[in-house]
């Protein structure tokens, strides 16, 4: 007696290629599903390490302070001190490796009395002594020695940087005596020495050991505290002065006192987004909780601090996170709900390939059940080696400490695709209803996914996106589907019509094969009594809707930026010259003739000019001179300030001058008092609120008419700003302003400042949070469009077979194959494209309804009120790409299809 073949095995032989394809796609649908989640944490956990980083390391930390014990062993104390804090707080917080870095400073730094030391504006030097545990780890000397111990009333021995040396004038193994500091001025100062034993360098600056202590490796430039109007401040050099471990009580005498300090880093690299709360909860408890008290208790030393920004820069990364997150997942959503599509399609199209099998088996006296444990077997076998290979590859290439989203992710996809053919399969068998009843089926289904639509969109616009800090908002996510799926389900009740009024249409031309097609397209291609399925549909609907979407919100966000970068400078270029000097006119010249430039202007302004606005009352204004029409043009352009240049007409001599002034002035005639007492009066042409060359200028702005005003230019001293709009190339602009003004402006040095709107919208979007959600939309957006196009092939090949045998019998009575190329077009390209039609559409609707309720500001960088705004490139980039693609597909099938043999399809038996 035989024994029967195995089902799995007799089956997949039977078909190679289409179990090949099913175990393709199920490998490349659990690979994005599980990619997309590791993807987006990798992004989020990149762009939060990022933005500590930028922070600084001295941000990145917890900050413990004490007064000074009275133990004479202060450096031994320091090292058990540091030893206790780091076993208290490294089982909450991962500590950097590097160790802590503590020490001891002084509570003022001591001016130096030596006439031969460089002073800026009169004011002597001034010198901070400090110990910091390890430094002499993290020099070099180049000159003397490290500090060491002092005999009682011998001068401190400190070491300072060479760079220091250079710039006050100190001389190694000197003397110098300290007197009283510029923030202490009352009281005779005490008479403390130190001794320059030492001068080192250092080969690393941006090493985090002197993150708060950058004034150790070279002086730095600040200025004495103003007492008032007739007491500007005056600029002194100030620097910090290294002292040994046995000068410890040295520290606190030439510092009027000291405090002791630590400064435990924070590892930031093994930081998660997905655990920032939890983090902002240790830090609190490290803070202010039960562990601050324990430690607190357990030190043994008076008043001690514990401060750290780092619980604020992660309550700041948290907000700006939850913001972006549901924007973020726009894309992503759309890609599992095409990939949803694509399983169900392909499920759909191996039930109608073995229909006639199944029912057969069925009516031989298989039961459903047996049935369905048969092809539960065949899916596993084709679905769970790939979609396992799948994960891996995903969990290998795309490392993250986070598996949970993705391994949920991954499964889920692995079980739909596992189980779509053969639940489609009983599902089919099962039905014993007639059409009728289908249909009532059918549209009960599709009002309740209207109503489920108008309702989620409906509570999106009324309530807004969820607040920042609340995780993924799911309406704002699910709303572009629902109204997707919404649109394909109209499209699918009206396609038929519409491409039917086209066959009609076709009808009365000559020749059939647009007819025929047209036809073919408006009652489906599966069979002649078939209708057009809805999976195909919504597939390119949703592709098209979610990718219109996505790219709406960039467009609308590159837009925002560049208005508040244009906002901000005042014009699309700005230079404003170093402060206490004006633009040389042949800058003024040479600018204007930049490439780019429309209109520019210099611009003339003097602050704190005092304006009697009555008898014995006057105000403080901020005065500009500018030509009118020029600056109507640059403040119509910024969106600030905006006036009619006609208002500042006039002006003849002996008359006051017009001028147009803030809001909050009566209209009527005023007395502005420039240099020297001098009075100018001008009379009120006009209001206007804000003016593009003063951004967040305080006090009542005055505009004067270049023209009438000439005369007065002198009492400015030339053009302070120079304004244009135009597209100006920044970095022209730069190379100009290198040429005429010197360097321009720092943190540290003063000079000129050159702005354009590229660069400052650049400034805007360089956060590495926005990067990666942007980079994770078009990565979403390049998955939604391949699973797009594999639903276009699987329509395609669903339709193959009855087109091939129709081609092969029309060829039989003539039919040319370029006759059966447009034929294949016509029949399969109005499907294409009435898809996209209606994704452009239901996106339109989508931004309508859905973009007043968006945040856009954590994308832009700024505040801002505006949501998405209706643009139709994006839109139809999305739409004419995705029909582009779909149409390359149909091409390249009816390449293959014309290829196929008459007598292959017109085989004997053929039942098609």
């Amino acid at each position: 007696m035989s024994t029967p073949a195995p089902w799995v095995r007799t089956r997949l032989r039977t078909a190679p290629l289409a179990a090949l394809l099913t175990a393709a796609l199920a490998l490349t649908v659990v690979f994005l599903s599980a990619a997309l989640p590791r993807a987006q944490d990798r992004g989020a956990d990149d762009a939060l390490r990022s933005y500590l980083r930028t922070a600084g390391p001295a941000a990145n930390g917890l900050q413990v302070t004490s007064a000074i014990p009275r133990a004479a062993d202060g450096a031994y104390r320091l090292d058990v001190t540091a030893g206790q804090l780091t076993e208290t707080v490294s089982p909450l917080l991962p500590l950097d490796p590097s160790g802590p870095v503590y020490g001891r400073r002084g509570t003022q730094p001591r001016s130096l009395g030596d006439p031969s030391l460089t002073r800026p504006d009169g004011v002597p030097p001034e010198i901070a002594v400090q110990y910091q545990h390890g430094a002499n780890d993290h020099l070099r000397l180049t000159s003397g020695q490290w500090p060491g111990a002092a005999a009682e009333g011998e001068p401190t021995p400190i070491a300072v940087s060479e760079a220091t040396a250079e710039t006050l004038g100190l001389r190694l193994g000197t003397v110098y005596a300290g007197g009283r500091s510029v923030l202490d001025r009352t009281g005779p100062p005490p008479a403390q020495q130190v001794r320059v034993v030492g001068l080192y360098t250092v080969d690393d600056p941006a090493d985090p050991f002197w993150a708060e202590i950058g004034c150790a490796l070279k002086a730095c430039l600040n200025l004495t505290p103003s007492s008032g109007p007739g007491d500007p401040p005056e600029q002194y050099w100030y620097a910090v002065a290294l002292a040994g471990p046995e000068a410890t009580g040295q520290v606190a005498t030439w510092g009027h006192g000291a405090e002791d300090y630590w400064r435990l880093p924070v590892r930031v690299d093994t930081l998660r987004a997905d655990r920032l709360k939890q983090t902002s909860y240790d830090l609190a408890s490290v803070m202010t909780g039960p562990v601050a008290v324990r430690m607190t208790t357990a030190l043994g030393r008076n008043n001690v601090r514990i401060t750290s920004q780092l619980r604020t820069l992660i309550d700041h990364a948290r907000q700006r996170q939850g913001a972006i997150d549901s924007l973020a997942e726009l894309g992503p959503a759309g890609a599992a709900g095409v990939a949803t599509v694509v399983l169900c399609l392909a499920a759909a199209l191996g039930t109608e390939r073995r229909t006639a099998e199944l029912r057969l088996l069925l009516a031989r006296g298989a039961g459903i059940r047996g049935i369905f444990r048969r092809l539960l077997g065949e899916s596993a076998l084709t679905v769970l080696p790939p979609a396992a290979l799948g994960a891996l590859l995903a969990f290998t290439l795309l490392p993250t400490p986070r598996w949970l989203p993705a391994a949920v992710a991954a499964a889920s996809v692995t079980l739909l695709a596992l189980l779509a053919f053969p639940v489609r399969a009983a599902v089919l068998l099962r039905e014993r209803a007639d059409r009728a009843r289908s249909g009532r089926r059918r549209l009960m289904g599709e009002l309740a996914v209207l109503a489920t639509t108008v309702a989620a969109v409906t509570q999106v616009a009324r309530r807004g996106v969820a607040p920042a800090g609340e995780g993924v908002d799911p309406l704002l996510v699910a709303a572009p589907l629902l109204l997707a799926l919404t649109g394909a389900l109209l499209l699918a009740r009206l396609q038929p019509a519409l491409i039917g009024l086209l066959a009609r249409w076709a009808a009365r031309r000559p020749g059939a094969i647009g007819f025929l097609g047209l036809a073919r397209a408006a009652r489906g291609s599966g069979g002649p009594r078939s209708r057009p399925s809805v999976l195909p549909l919504l597939a390119l609907v949703l592709a098209v809707t979610c990718g219109a979407i996505g790219a709406t919100v960039l467009s609308s966000v590159a837009d925002r930026r560049t208005a508040v970068a244009r906002y901000n400078i005042g014009a699309d270029a700005q230079v404003a010259a170093p402060l206490g000097s004006a633009l040389p006119d042949a800058f003024v010249t040479a600018a204007g003739r930049l490439p780019g430039v429309q209109t520019a202007a210099p611009i003339w302004i003097m602050d704190d000019v005092a304006m009697a606005v009555s008898v014995g009352r006057s105000i403080r204004v901020n005065v500009v001179v500018a030509d009118p029409v020029a600056y109507a043009k640059i403040a119509e352009a910024a969106g600030r300030g905006r006036f009619d240049p006609a208002l500042l007409a006039g002006g003849a001599p002996g008359q006051p001058l017009p001028a147009l002034v803030s809001s909050d002035l009566p209209e009527g005639d005023f007395t502005l008092r420039l240099g020297a007492g001098e009075a100018v009066p001008i009379h009120t042409a006009g209001f206007v609120d804000g003016t593009p060359a003063l951004n967040g200028a305080v006090g009542v702005n005055v505009l004067l008419p270049l023209g009438p005003a000439t005369d007065l230019l002198p009492r400015f001293g030339g053009p302070a700003k120079w304004l244009a709009v135009g597209p100006v190339d920044d970095a022209r602009l730069h190379a100009l302003t290198q040429q005429y003004l010197g360097p321009a402006a720092t943190d540290t040095k003063p000079g000129h400042v050159a702005r354009t709107v590229t660069g400052e919208a650049a400034a805007l979007g360089n956060d590495p949070l926005q990067a990666s959600a942007e980079r994770m939309f078009w990565v979403a957006v390049g998955a939604t469009a391949l699973f797009a196009l594999l639903s276009v092939l699987l329509t395609l090949l669903r339709a193959g077979p009855e087109r091939a045998a129709t081609l092969a019998r029309l060829r039989t009575m003539g039919l040319r194959p370029r006759q059966g190329l447009a034929l294949i077009l016509a029949e399969a390209l109005p499907q294409t494209l009435v898809a996209a039609l209606g994704g452009a559409l239901t996106a339109v609707c989508g931004v309508l309804l859905l973009g007043p309720a968006i945040d856009l500001g954590p994308l832009v960088g700024a505040a801002t009120t505006t949501g998405l705004r209706l643009t139709a490139s994006p839109i139809l980039q999305q739409a004419l790409g995705l029909a582009l693609l779909a149409a390359l597909a149909v091409l390249a099938e009816t390449a293959v299809t014309a290829r196929r043999q008459i007598t292959t399809e017109l085989r004997a038996g053929d039942n098609r």
